[in-house]
């Protein structure tokens, strides 16, 4: 079975204004005035999508609940009844909190706890939303530029020994170890933050300002994220460091990158598709407003060297009739992501063999399923049960991508 589906909006204010509704050709009279930061496709129950299910709009997670057997048996044993994904287009116009997500048993001990204590589910200082684990990918859907967990000491090193200010860092991770170290950065008071980063954002305004800075530099992340959430210099945020222990890594567009559990990571700037096992738990360690957890935070990060491993782009295959490619994320269990290319008047026959989420990116396609048609344009979607054949004629030259499982 096929579904028409329509996602959800979360206007979080590091979003941008204009690429998530001109992407969906939102009309300008149904445009919010706030940030348009994220796009849900999914049955999360914070934020279900809506599917059309005999003539009347539903939450998916409604429609889930009285017929579970849509997901799949597979995807039951090991899920249960809950859609295990969900698929994402973000804006990220300012810096997003510096952040990192629980283990699946992390996350269920840390729900229980806040249950136990009656801390409301919507709470400002809640941490964990659900019992689930949060492993993600993201596909570059322009330049995008991303912290991802810590660079090689010998790098750290490095990093710090170039100002001077911080070379007392450097000789402490020698001596210590870097968790110590980054346990003491991460409640260090204001005092030791200014003696830390005053000197550098001293040194480095003029420069910064005069656009001399390279987007490589941990200088430039630092002075633009000061300016861009107006950071005021009595009150640093811990979190700034960051920027010289970890590393900063620059996707091309259409290139990815996966983040499992406990690896600290942090989005900069661009647009992308993101999807993620079907959770909401996020434990903040820093350069936010929000609530930072930072017994969790040091309880859940992986101090683990992380040499990035980019999700290379899609390459057009040389055989026509090969339209799906799979990006590789050989870690995930929760999900997997393909990309269905279509070119005019084409057909694409193939097999959802688990509950799916077929998003167009580009261009036009109708799905055929025992006579049930979905005409589908850019940003629209389409929820498909598990076991259903489906035939895509591409109306016009473009391509979806498919959240489903591995």
């Amino acid at each position: 079975m096929i579904f028409k589906l329509i996602g959800k909006h979360q206007h979080y204010n590091w979003g941008g204004d204009n690429f998530i509704p001109h992407w969906l050709n939102l009309p300008e009279q149904d445009r919010k005035n706030e940030p348009y930061a994220e796009y849900w496709l999914g049955a999360h129950r914070s934020a279900p999508s809506l599917v059309e299910f005999e003539e009347k709009w539903i939450p998916l997670d409604k429609l889930l609940d009285t017929t579970p057997e849509l997901l799949g048996e597979e995807s039951r044993e090991k899920f249960g009844d809950e859609l295990p994904y969900l698929l994402k287009i973000l804006d990220v116009k300012l810096p997003l909190s510096i952040q990192l997500h629980p283990t699946k048993q992390q996350a269920e001990k840390g729900f229980d706890a806040e249950e136990k204590l009656g801390i409301a589910n919507n709470a400002p200082n809640r941490t964990y939303k659900d019992r689930n684990h949060k492993p993600e990918m993201m596909i570059a859907l322009s330049d995008f530029w991303l912290l991802h967990g810590f660079k090689s000491l010998t790098e750290i090193h490095a990093s710090l020994e170039q100002h001077p200010s911080l070379h007392q860092l450097s000789e402490q991770i020698t001596q210590q170890g870097l968790p110590e170290v980054y346990s003491a950065i991460m409640q260090a008071d204001q005092a030791q933050l200014s003696e830390w980063l005053l000197p550098i954002i001293e040194q480095y305004q003029a420069d910064y300002q005069q656009n001399k800075l390279t987007l490589e530099q941990a200088e430039y992340w630092l002075l633009y994220t000061i300016e861009a959430m107006d950071i005021a210099l009595d009150k640093l945020d811990a979190g700034l460091l960051c920027f010289f222990l970890f590393n900063i890594v620059h996707l091309k567009k259409g290139e990815g990158i996966y983040q499992g559990a406990g690896l600290p990571h942090a989005y900069l700037r661009g647009q992308n598709i993101e999807l993620m096992a079907a959770s909401d738990n996020v434990i903040r360690g820093g350069l936010t407003p929000k609530f930072v957890d930072i017994p969790a935070l040091l309880n859940t990060i992986d101090y683990t060297e992380i040499t990035p491993n980019i999700i290379p782009a899609y390459q057009a295959s040389s055989d026509p009739d090969d339209n799906l490619f799979l990006y590789s994320t050989p870690q995930a269990t929760d999900f997997a992501l393909q990309r269905l290319i279509f070119s005019q008047s084409q057909e694409t026959p193939f097999i959802s063999s688990s509950a799916s989420v077929l998003l167009v990116m580009e261009g036009e396609v109708s799905l055929n399923n025992e006579g049930n048609e979905l005409n589908l344009k850019q940003g629209e979607a389409a929820f498909i049960s598990a076991e259903t054949s489906v035939t895509a004629t591409a109306e016009q030259s473009g391509y979806a991508v498919v959240a489903t499982l591995p």
